[in-house]
């Protein structure tokens, strides 16, 4: 299967080099592309100076439209210009998803539209998490899942494994979230639309270096997004 995993990366040019390394490592055949929101740290000059080493690997320097949902969806886009592209693989770039769990998505994709890495499924977890974050994500998951009915146990997981097929016949455009809430956004999209996916447990890790993108209108749209795709996505 031909697998793309799209990074997002704004300032993370501490911790690309390790990812990009980790992940080709564990999966020598599949590609990356970054998308950079223009890091005023440069990490799309580090991108650079990998890809002499990492010919699967691409840079995709954006300077307009920034944020995180929109990156992906201008990752969507490029990918899928490849028509022999199967999969995209979903991943942040700060080490917290653990490339040791590619192989397992991997080998899950065959039987589904999509995979998601779930830190709360059965054998699922989180490491070097404060309590009060534990506390948050916990809380902040059954609230998704009491106000969009979804089943999935770990509804805004970021590390996800799509069909580029599925991708297809959904209507992106209609993803109005900016920051983390797209992930349950495009969750409830793919589910709404018949798809069928599946939770494989992983580990998630805490970000091995730089600052949490975590803001205040994050939090927000968080609270905002599930009741908008509630009555708002259906399909």
């Amino acid at each position: 299967m031909k697998v793309v995993a799209v990074v997002p990366t704004y300032n993370e040019r501490d911790n690309i080099g390790n990812l990009v390394g980790q992940v080709f490592a564990t999966v020598p055949a599949i590609e990356i592309l970054v998308v950079d929101d223009m890091s005023p740290d440069g990490t799309a000059d580090a991108v650079r100076a990998l890809q002499p080493r990492f010919p699967r690997l691409g840079l995709l320097y954006r300077k307009e439209d920034r944020g995180f949902g929109p990156a992906y969806l201008a990752g969507f886009r490029e990918v899928m210009r490849n028509p022999e592209i199967e999969a995209i693989l979903m991943m942040d770039a700060d080490l917290s998803h653990n490339p040791a769990h590619i192989p397992a998505m991997l080998e899950r994709i065959v039987t589904c539209d999509a995979v998601i890495g779930s830190r709360y499924t059965a054998n699922g977890g989180v490491s070097g998490w404060e309590l009060w974050r534990r506390i948050l994500s916990r809380a902040g998951n059954r609230y998704v899942r009491a106000v969009t009915g979804m089943p999935f146990r770990d509804c805004t997981s970021g590390f996800n494994l799509i069909r580029t097929d599925l991708l297809r016949r959904l209507d992106l455009t209609g993803i109005g979230s900016s920051g983390y809430a797209f992930l349950m956004e495009l969750k409830h999209l793919m589910w709404r639309s018949g798809a069928n996916i599946q939770e494989v447990p992983i580990i998630f890790l805490n970000r091995a270096g730089g600052e949490s993108k975590l803001s205040g209108h994050i939090v927000t749209e968080g609270i905002r997004s599930p009741w908008r795709v509630r009555f708002g996505n259906k399909r």
